[in-house]
């Protein structure tokens, strides 16, 4: 049994209150806690133990007072080695009170506005300089309308929304195929949503402002002929609500549909006759296609990250796969997985590929009635 020196143990250690400490995730068959100094912006995973020490680090324990505790729920006392490797560790790191701080880790895209990553033909370039002071400035003046009293009759509304327009889909439809081939009106429609998206990234910085996550780069990307904006936000994996995390996530698919509660508004009051009426149409059924379809739980959609938060897993997608590649060569390694973790990525194996079934047969089936249906020709 090893025997610390007592000046060791009276050591009161604290972490620097900024650092960043994820709530539990599951990643393959561990139970992992991400760490992130915001400051540098380095991070890593450590798992329930290590957590369990590092939530304790608070400048009024002593190592003794967490050493006692940790024996008492792992049945293992820790010896010196083991608090001067930790200590150590978290020390070059600079993650402890009055540690040498560490240099910031530089990214390629750079800090300045107009960087640009990438080439002609695919890349993404910064629009702005600073991220996060643009979406405070963002917040601030949209803060009296994020209030529930005005965002949950908005929710309401758009559920009405999407509802009345399933009970017309083929009205929709028939208009869509007729804007299809309207060149001026398409553009006009195809610029609306090509707003609505970029609007849909601010969304994402706009709540993690609210919720205490950071922006930190907001900019353009293209894959040509596509380009679209884009919102980098960081640090919501470190909040301790599902809830916040799950309203950043889907904050931007949310505003879309918002968007397009006026264009409803207007087309409903319009004769079936009216041309602007079938632009409308095209501009409904489109728009909701593309937020609807952020909501579902396929990487990299929203919907995705609003699952793996709401399940409070890291990777899930990978994972899965992972596990059930495993599971047909070695069912022994398999079954040492917790059963929840079994479960879950067996869950999501089976789901995602049943669902990128169903897409896929929609998708074949929507094209064979628009080229081959009698109304096409």
């Amino acid at each position: 049994m090893t025997v610390e020196p007592p000046e060791m143990l009276s050591y009161r250690p604290a972490l620097r209150p900024e650092v960043l400490i994820s709530p539990p995730l599951l990643r393959a068959a561990a139970t992992v806690h991400l760490i992130k100094d915001p400051r540098s912006g380095a991070s890593f995973e450590v798992g329930t133990k290590e957590h369990f020490l590092l939530s304790r680090l608070d400048g009024g324990r002593t190592l003794q007072d967490i050493g006692t505790e940790y024996a008492h729920s792992f049945g293992k006392r820790l010896g010196e080695a083991n608090w001067q490797q930790l200590l150590g560790l978290l020390g070059s790191r600079g993650l402890l009170a009055g540690a040498p701080a560490r240099e910031p880790e530089q990214t390629a895209a750079g800090t300045g506005t107009g960087m640009v990553t990438g080439n002609l033909l695919k890349g993404r370039v910064r629009m702005v300089a600073d991220a996060g002071a643009t979406s405070d400035r963002l917040h601030r003046l949209l803060r009296p309308v994020l209030r529930a009293w005005v965002l949950l009759p908005l929710l309401a509304l758009t559920v009405v929304m999407e509802a009345l327009l399933v009970t017309r889909a083929g009205e929709l439809a028939s208009d869509t195929w007729w804007l299809l081939k309207q060149p001026v009106p398409l553009l006009a429609v195809c610029v609306a949503i090509w707003f609505s998206i970029a609007v849909h990234e601010l969304a994402h910085g706009v709540a993690a402002r609210r919720y205490g996550a950071t922006v930190s780069e907001i900019g353009l990307r293209w894959s040509l002929p596509m380009a679209i904006m884009y919102c980098t936000v960081d640090d919501y994996l470190y909040l301790r609500r599902r809830r916040h995390q799950l309203t950043i996530a889907g904050a931007g698919a949310f505003v879309n549909l918002v968007l397009l509660l006026p264009a409803a508004a207007w087309w409903w009051a319009l004769p079936q006759d009216d041309s602007t009426r079938r632009v409308l149409s095209g501009l409904l059924l489109l728009g909701s296609v593309q937020a609807l379809a952020n909501l579902l739980p396929l990487p990299p959609l929203d919907g995705y990250a609003m699952l793996s938060h709401a399940l409070r897993i890291s990777g899930y997608a990978p994972e899965s796969g992972r596990y059930l590649r495993l599971r047909m060569r070695d069912r022994a390694a398999a079954a040492s997985y917790p059963r929840r973790a079994r479960t879950l990525y067996t869950a999501y194996g089976i789901g995602s590929a049943v669902l990128v079934c169903i897409l896929l047969a929609g998708l074949m089936t929507t094209a064979y009635l628009l080229l081959f249906s009698p109304s096409s020709s």
